[in-house]
């Protein structure tokens, strides 16, 4: 398994984990130490004890030495990063770099498989690439993965499907028989070409970015014209050709693949001389729905922010994750630390990552409560479940006034009101 990131630490743990021999490979050797002593460099629901139990079995190795582990490998399993590039599209140098050293080290029977979000065509290039540097054919495989953050062992271990992209069946078969211990309860093992795997993985994450940009877009519209979203939203979700998932709004998706997926797909289109309009769309409604929290805030204080306390609950783009890349809560700190506000800040897990962007501009706190002493507002802007059910008389005493703004619709405004809060979520009636 090359590459300890996510993808790559999730993948190899689960494969050790059935009783397969891994070894997990990265360049970066503090990490790979770490990963010897049993220090996991990112967080996820139980991936540390797999982690630790496997390591300990001698199921599951790390090291920087590609040498160690490829010439016994009958897969290779490339997982490492595919940065978005200034133009939008997918950086593949970390990519080409790994094929080209491992190259000459692969066993004959070895299979390439590519976990690692490509665009389409990148497997047939490194078939190519690999025929040229070996002098022979070798087998390579897109597996692209389809786990979320905060549930990537569920995800990996019961997966809706499992989607190959190979040339030569036999490539496919070899693949099936790994899977086969997360496929006992007939979810699909779906074989097919190599630039269709490609597509999948793009498709599926620009279908869900999708859904989230029009609820958002639709939310806000509610606001204009005096409708409940959360009405609406039931009363749509219902129809079976629409559904319920993915259809919550709030301030805009994040992460590591909705934004990079969309502009990668973007820019692959803008190449073959397509018009991506709808994605364009979607990319355009959920830069602009980062804003709207602030925007609430600035119109609440009539643009006077400067002096103003402002709580924060919520850092990491999604719960039960670390993962701070696109993050809303960012687009909202930068704004309010422009606007000379102060702001005091708690998420569960992910205050170390804020802090090494920010330092001393922000307030960390060790509880949620803590945020809120002399708080003239506070924003909700991840969903972790300790805030879902808050002391509300607790946080009226502590704040110097009762003003929550909640972009993920955690509240009843009825209540809220009731309550005495000045409350205003995302295309919520009150």
């Amino acid at each position: 398994m090359i590459g300890t990131g996510y993808v790559g630490l999730v993948t190899g743990t689960c494969f050790a984990e059935t009783g397969n021999d891994v070894i997990c490979v990265d360049i970066d050797a503090k990490k790979i130490e770490n990963l010897r002593k049993g220090q996991i460099p990112i967080y996820e629901p139980g991936l540390t004890e797999l982690v630790l139990r496997n390591a300990r079995s001698g199921r599951l190795k790390f090291t920087t030495d590609y040498k160690e582990a490829i010439p016994a490998a009958q897969c290779v399993f490339i997982a490492v990063g595919t940065p978005q590039g200034d133009d939008g599209s997918a950086n593949l140098t970390g990519l080409w770099k790994v094929v080209e050293t491992l190259a000459p080290l692969l066993d004959k029977a070895a299979t390439v498989v590519i976990k690692s979000t490509v665009p389409v065509g990148t497997n047939r290039a490194v078939s190519e690439r690999l025929r040229e540097l070996c002098g022979r054919t070798v087998d390579v495989a897109s597996n692209p993965e389809f786990l979320k953050e905060g549930a990537a062992i569920d995800d990996f271990t019961k997966p809706d499907r499992v989607v190959i992209g190979v040339d030569r069946p036999q490539a496919g078969e070899v693949l099936q028989e790994l899977y086969k211990p997360f496929l006992r309860t007939e979810h699909p093992f779906l074989i097919m070409g190599l630039e269709s795997a490609e597509m999948t993985k793009y498709v599926a994450n620009c279908m869900l970015a999708t859904k989230i940009s029009f609820i958002n877009e639709m939310a806000n519209l509610c606001d204009r014209v005096g409708a409940d979203i959360n009405e609406v939203r039931r009363g749509i979700g219902h129809d079976q050709r629409i559904g319920f998932s993915f259809l919550f709004p709030g301030v805009g998706y994040g992460g590591s693949c909705f934004p990079k997926d969309v502009r990668a797909l973007i820019s692959v289109a803008q190449s073959k001389s397509s018009e991506p309009s709808i994605l364009q769309a979607v990319d355009h409604v959920n830069t602009a729905q980062k804003e709207v929290l602030f925007q609430k805030i600035h119109r609440h204080f009539e643009g006077q922010l400067a002096g103003k306390q402002i709580a924060v609950w919520g850092l990491s783009f999604k719960p039960r994750t670390d993962d701070i890349r696109e993050a809303p809560s960012l687009v909202l700190i930068d704004r309010l630390l422009t606007a000379k506000a102060i702001v005091r800040a708690h998420d569960p897990v992910a205050q170390e990552n804020v802090q090494a962007i920010y330092g001393d501009k922000v307030t960390y706190c060790s509880h949620h409560y803590d945020t809120l002493d002399g708080a003239d507002a506070l924003a909700i802007v991840t969903e972790w479940n300790e805030f879902r059910n808050p002391d509300f008389a607790y946080l009226k005493h502590k704040m110097k006034q009762p003003v929550i703004f909640d972009g993920r619709n955690l509240y009843e405004p009825k209540r809220m009101r009731e309550l005495g809060f000045t409350y205003s979520g995302i295309g919520l009636h009150s």
